[in-house]
């Protein structure tokens, strides 16, 4: 619509009014996706207490009663694999995962924001993506014979272990999508 018309705006507007929705529809997704993942992060925290609580049992059932229970220390690693496996997206949105900072921490926060970008794209979710399809058929045969523990009087249900694999990777690449927009988001507000 041209200047002075009905609504008072020329078309000019109307491109900054969808660029002011697109911005403003990405944060909600960044948001979405953190909201997520601290929801997942304060849940691993307390598997991470119980995994230790269930491990002092364990002990105090093997040395101090003489009684052992595979399935109970099966358990610990059921634990165990979930806290890391889905605790690898809260690390990154923390910051908490390994990087080499010998010249990333001189970098200027847009100098950071360009190198956190960059490494989600050629790194994190091409990796993200092949963990996915490479796992996929495993976790799928896994499935399919409901695969168990191979000892004794252990968990039934090594199919749920496996598809650990697949939702690290779901996990991972939503926050990857999530750090790289939150990036993106920076640098184009730091442009301005």
């Amino acid at each position: 619509m041209a200047s002075g018309g009905k609504r008072g705006y020329t078309s000019g507007d109307d491109t900054l009014s969808g660029g002011v929705f697109i911005v403003t529809a990405l944060r909600l997704i960044v948001k979405w996706i953190d909201r997520f993942t601290d929801a997942c992060g304060r849940r691993l925290a307390w598997l991470c207490l119980a995994m230790a609580a269930l491990t002092c049992i364990i002990v105090l059932l093997r040395y101090g009663l003489g009684v052992g229970s595979v399935a109970l220390q099966e358990a610990v690693t059921y634990m165990h694999g979930a806290v890391f496996m889905l605790g690898a997206a809260c690390a990154l949105k923390e910051g908490g995962h390994v990087r080499v900072d010998i010249l990333y921490r001189r970098f200027s926060p847009r100098g950071r924001a360009w190198v956190d970008s960059a490494g989600a794209v050629v790194f994190l979710i091409p990796f993200c993506v092949f963990l996915a399809g490479i796992s996929w058929e495993f976790v799928r045969e896994s499935w399919a014979v409901r695969e168990g523990s191979a000892d004794p009087g252990g968990i039934h249900a090594v199919f749920l272990l496996k598809s650990l694999i697949l939702l690290l990777a779901l996990s991972l690449l939503l926050q990857a999508i999530a750090e790289l927009l939150r990036n993106a988001l920076f640098l184009v507000d730091d442009a301005e």
